[in-house]
């Protein structure tokens, strides 16, 4: 089945653009939902944390110490990467297993996720679509949404790739500036997948 990576800066509306794709039909799959779901249920991805970063970690009820692994890989580069090196692989685990129950018929599935190009998981996918916006309009969104300032937003957005690299890697883009409409993109992208699903 084809896949379809599908990515963009925090603020920058992917999630709106996938819910767009899903009203065409297609499956999507939300990779950073699902890590927040399989972090209190991957037996494998529990273990390796609690190696990791101790048995506190999670609590006698099985839900996840965020306080205790935040003030670990929080502003500590390296402890992050061990976090992530444990996370992705079961992300991709838990992807695999979720294509397998899609009905073949589905012409191509896309994969929604905020690190695809950090994590190295665009390399799965057969194409991958970067959503960009304006920094101005990306910081007000976040801010809106989340009840934060412009210095807590901006702090989120270090730790992600900036869209200069991001567009270095990406194959196809939407332009989500409240100008651009974005129906028309994602219907522009929608055909052309659908073409070379064919092939």
């Amino acid at each position: 089945m084809y896949k379809v990576g599908i990515t963009g800066g925090i603020g920058s509306g992917k999630t709106t653009v996938c819910k767009v794709f899903e009203v065409l039909g297609i499956p999507v799959f939300y990779a950073d939902t699902v890590a927040k779901e399989i972090i209190v249920e991957d037996a494998l991805l529990i273990e390796g944390i609690k190696s990791t970063f101790g048995k506190e970690s999670y609590f006698e009820d099985g839900k996840l110490n965020n306080k205790h692994i935040a003030a670990i890989v929080f502003n500590n580069e390296m402890e992050l990467a061990k976090l992530n090196a444990l996370v992705h692989p079961a992300v991709f685990r838990a992807f695999d297993h979720w294509e397998k129950q899609i009905d073949p018929a589905v012409p191509y599935t896309l994969k929604e996720a905020a690190l695809l190009f950090e994590s190295g998981s665009y390399k799965m996918c057969d194409t991958n679509i970067l959503v960009t916006a304006p920094l101005e309009v990306k910081l007000n969104r976040v801010m809106l949404r989340d009840n934060v300032s412009a210095e807590q937003v901006k702090a989120r957005m270090d730790k992600q790739f900036n869209d200069e690299k991001k567009k270095e890697m990406a194959n196809h883009f939407i332009i989500n500036d409240e100008e651009h409409g974005i129906i028309e993109q994602v219907l522009a992208l929608h055909k052309k997948f659908l073409e070379v699903s064919k092939r």
